[in-house]
C-alpha cells in the first residue's frame, strides 16, 4: 500500500516509505517468486517515464509497453548521422501524415487511431527502443487526444498494430477499478488504519472474484436467471437476487430466532 511521505513520522527519511516505483517493482518480484512470469509489463507514463523504473525491468530481463510524456526528448534513428534530441510532441508535429497508420481498436465502441512507430535512442537507455505516437486523427494538428508510448520488445516484432492491440489489454486494470469502486464499495469504508484497510480491500477483491467467478462460469445464471449475464453489474444484480430469496426462505422457518435477536437490541418484533 503506498503511503505519502506527509503521513510518516519521518515523512520520507522513515524507513516505511516507498515511491510508487519501488512498491511496483516488490510486486513484480512477488509475483514471479510465485511462479507468474509477465509476459509483458504494461505501465502508465507515470512509470514509463522513469528512466530508472525502465532500467530496473530490464535488468530482470522483463519486456514492457508503457506511456511517455510529451516532453520528454529522443533522438530519432535514421540513415544520417543526424541525431537531433527532439521533444516527443514536436517530433509528432514533424512528421507527414503517410508516416501514420490508420488503426482500428476492436471494443464496445470501436474506434480508429492513427500511429506511427520509430526506432530512437533515450538517455541512460543503451542501444534502439521503439516508440510510437498514437492519435485519435491523421494529422498533429487535428488531433485532440495524442499519446506517447516506449517498448523494449524486438523492433522487428513492434507493428502500429501491435502497439495498439497490446496496450488495450491494460484497460480490463481500469474496469476492475471502476466495477470495485462502483458497484462492492471499495472508496467506502471508515477505517483509519493500515491493517483495517487492507483487510476492507481483501474482501472485495474476494468478493469482486466471486461474482466475476459465477458469471464466467455461468453459476448464477443456471439458478437465479433466466437471461444471459453478460456484465458485472448483472451478475452482482443475480447474487443480490439469490441472497433475498434465501434469507426470506431462512426468515420463513426461522421466524422466531429473529424476533428473539431483534428483542435482544430492545425492539419488538411484530
Amino acid at each position: 500500500m503506498y503511503q505519502h511521505a506527509n503521513s510518516l513520522p519521518e515523512e520520507k527519511k522513515d524507513p516505511l516509505f516507498q515511491k510508487k516505483p519501488e512498491l511496483a517493482l516488490s510486486l513484480i518480484d512477488k509475483t514471479r517468486e510465485r511462479g507468474y512470469e509477465p509476459g509483458i509489463v504494461l505501465i502508465d507514463s507515470g512509470y514509463g517515464n522513469n528512466t530508472s523504473f525502465l532500467i530496473e525491468l530490464e535488468k530482470r530481463n522483463l519486456k514492457y509497453l508503457g506511456g511517455l510524456a510529451k516532453n520528454r526528448k529522443v533522438k530519432v534513428v535514421n540513415n544520417s548521422d543526424n541525431k537531433e534530441e527532439i521533444r516527443l510532441d514536436i517530433l509528432a508535429d514533424s512528421l507527414p501524415e503517410e508516416a501514420f497508420t490508420e488503426i482500428t481498436i476492436e471494443s464496445e465502441k470501436p474506434r480508429t487511431v492513427w500511429v506511427a512507430v520509430m526506432d530512437v535512442e533515450i538517455s541512460r537507455l543503451q542501444g534502439h527502443r521503439k516508440i510510437a505516437i498514437v492519435m485519435n486523427a491523421p494529422t498533429f494538428k487535428k488531433a485532440e487526444d495524442i499519446d506517447y508510448f516506449i517498448t523494449n520488445v524486438k523492433l522487428s516484432l513492434v507493428t502500429p498494430k501491435w502497439i495498439v492491440d497490446t496496450y488495450s489489454d491494460r484497460n480490463w486494470v481500469e474496469v476492475f477499478y471502476r466495477e470495485i469502486k462502483g458497484w462492492l464499495g471499495l472508496k467506502e469504508y471508515q477505517v483509519r488504519s493500515k491493517r483495517s484497510l487492507k483487510r476492507h480491500f481483501i474482501l472485495v477483491f474476494c468478493a469482486y472474484t466471486f461474482i466475476l467467478w459465477h458469471r464466467f462460469t455461468g453459476g448464477l445464471r443456471r439458478r437465479w436467471a433466466n437471461k444471459p449475464l453478460n456484465t458485472f453489474p448483472e451478475a452482482l444484480e443475480a447474487f443480490r437476487t439469490a441472497m433475498s430469496c434465501r434469507f426470506v426462505k431462512w426468515l420463513n422457518h426461522n421466524y422466531d430466532v429473529f424476533v428473539a435477536y431483534k428483542a435482544s437490541l430492545g425492539y419488538i418484533g411484530a
